[in-house]
């Protein structure tokens, strides 16, 4: 048996795990810490890169803590992470500001003089819509996207953007901390939209760097995936995480990319769908195509040739935490006592979510009635929208809490269902889909996934750690230990199968034409409310 080990990096924190790979790839042991995000005015969202390093090396040493593995015996690192950030750092690799998280939209105005002056489609000059899809197969058409980020600092902070060397994704940074080298993988170059495809490796399109006016010397080279980075681990690397110098590290990928792998969704055709922080749709695909107006590219994936036809909404399992925060507990005093029911000394709950979703499960399907919006900070497919907002829809007296946290999952599962059908207009989406991420812990949200798309889900082992479990694939393969990606599926048992429930499909099929029409009718009262974060 060969231990990897492999940080699934986040939005609110970072998860070490010990992988050892053989027949299957089996998960020993784990540890995790959390870091800020920092929510700023105007849609501001950042991160301290040093927490993220602080982080990686207290898991480091906690993992080892009580594993019989011993640090030495570690084969090789990597990184699966939130993808679409932007870190600069300066020639001796130091950050020059925060990074700026994907969910960061101030751009907005970057985004207007960078794109939407002239003739438009779909809210895009047709010149320049035509030049970045000839390159990219894709637009920079969404405020959240990282060329504006980057013209952002370039136009508000000046003095920090003239010291900027390199410019970086998250993973990118934590390789350069490891290694000393800044490099980027192939899928993370590409999400950037301005790698062209038709290149290979040496695909950053000067084309597009000038109509953007992004200085070509900032974009560092690009790697694959699976390929080793520089020698490995420097020696201060290595003694600050506790591991041995020269410790091979590989490129890895982003979440996007890996967390279909690690779902035992890579080969061509094949369906998963992610509930985390964020939640997505994502459908291999083995050309290149995109969706303007429902916001969906097919975006370079952690297999060469492989790409992911990939629709994301911004918030999934963080309105469950809203719900956790905000509903479940009571935040403003009004009973005598409180007790977590998942710390309590007769706690039978691993979690308060467990206890959350077991509770729903008695309420029936539909939640009487009460629609979720999961817009909790703006939308981006499929519709772009940063004013977008959360709403409950259709609230009586007869109304609960319980109907409300039904709600909340079946408004998720909604939205999932809506981007799936978007797909399904231009690729062929698979009858079985995988199910990953922390949502797909849960039985009820399993279940209610199937009854509301209709398709039968599938769960493998270690649904939450499925951006781990792809990048221990991707070190199998940099190996030699598995064959290639496309086979990793074999490495991945089913766990868990939920089949639709017809009986259900009705009240869900009324609920969510309803959901479809909420951002329509609202989008002006969105706007006007919500228009000047």
């Amino acid at each position: 048996m060969s231990y990897v080990l492999a940080y699934d990096v986040g939005t609110t924190g970072v998860k070490t795990c010990l992988f050892g790979i053989d027949r299957e790839i089996t998960l020993l042991a784990s540890a995790q810490a959390g870091y800020g995000l920092y929510l700023l005015e105007g849609g501001g969202a950042e991160q301290d890169p040093e927490e993220w390093w602080s982080a990686m090396c207290r898991t480091t040493r906690a993992v080892f803590a009580g594993c019989a593995a011993a640090p030495e015996e570690v084969a090789a690192l990597s990184f699966c992470s939130q993808m679409q950030g932007l870190v600069l750092v300066d020639g001796h690799g130091a950050p020059v500001r925060r990074a700026m998280s994907y969910m960061d939209q101030r751009a907005a105005a970057e985004l207007k003089r960078g794109l939407a002056h002239g003739p438009q489609v779909a809210g895009a000059n047709v010149v320049k819509l035509l030049r970045c899809l000839r390159a990219t197969g894709a637009v920079p058409s969404s405020v959240k996207d990282p060329v504006w980020k980057y013209k952002w600092v370039q136009a508000h902070e000046p003095e920090v953007f003239a010291r900027a060397d390199k410019w970086l994704d998250v993973k990118e940074y934590l390789l350069l901390r490891c290694t000393g080298q800044a490099v980027m993988t192939e899928d993370s170059a590409y999400a950037t939209l301005l790698f062209d495809t038709r290149k290979g490796r040496e695909g950053w399109s000067g084309e597009l760097c000038a109509l953007f006016d992004v200085k070509r010397n900032h974009l560092p080279p690009v790697i694959r995936s699976t390929d080793r980075v520089g020698g490995g681990l420097t020696e201060g690397a290595a003694a600050e995480l506790g591991l041995g110098p020269g410790t091979p590290v590989f490129g890895g990928g982003g979440d996007a990319s890996l967390i279909g792998v690690g779902a035992g969704a890579s080969a061509v055709g094949s369906t998963h769908v992610y509930c985390g922080t964020s939640g997505w749709v994502s459908t291999v695909t083995d050309r290149q195509l995109v969706d303007v107006s429902a916001m969906i590219a097919a975006i370079v994936g952690a297999q060469r040739g492989r790409y992911n036809y990939f629709a994301e909404m911004e918030t999934a399992g963080k309105c469950l935490e809203w719900v956790r925060d905000h509903l479940a507990l009571d935040e403003i005093g009004i009973y005598l006592e409180k007790r977590n029911v998942a710390e309590s000394p007769e706690a039978v709950y691993a979690s308060l979510y467990d206890y959350l979703t077991e509770t729903v499960e008695g309420c029936p399907p539909g939640a009487g009635g009460v629609i979720f919006t999961p817009w909790l900070h703006g939308n981006r497919c499929p519709f772009e929208d940063p004013a977008a907002a959360g709403m409950f829809f259709n609230l009586r007296l007869d109304t609960g809490k319980t109907e409300m946290i039904r709600a909340v999952l079946e408004g998720i599962c909604f939205h999932l269902r809506w981007m799936l059908e978007c797909q399904a207009k231009r690729v062929h989406t698979s009858p079985v889909i995988r199910f990953a991420g922390g949502g797909a812990l849960s039985p009820v949200t399993g279940q209610i996934l199937a009854d509301v798309t209709g398709r039968t889900v599938e769960v493998a082992a270690s649904p939450q750690n499925a951006g781990a479990v792809g990048a221990a694939a991707v070190m199998g393969v940099g190996l030699g230990i598995i064959p290639s990606l496309d086979e990793v599926g074999a490495f991945l048992p089913v766990e868990r199968t939920y089949r639709p429930n017809a009986a259900n499909r009705a009240v869900y099929d009324r609920s969510y034409a309803v959901f479809r029409r909420l951002h329509a009718a609202n989008k002006d009262l969105f706007r006007r409310l919500n228009g000047g974060r």
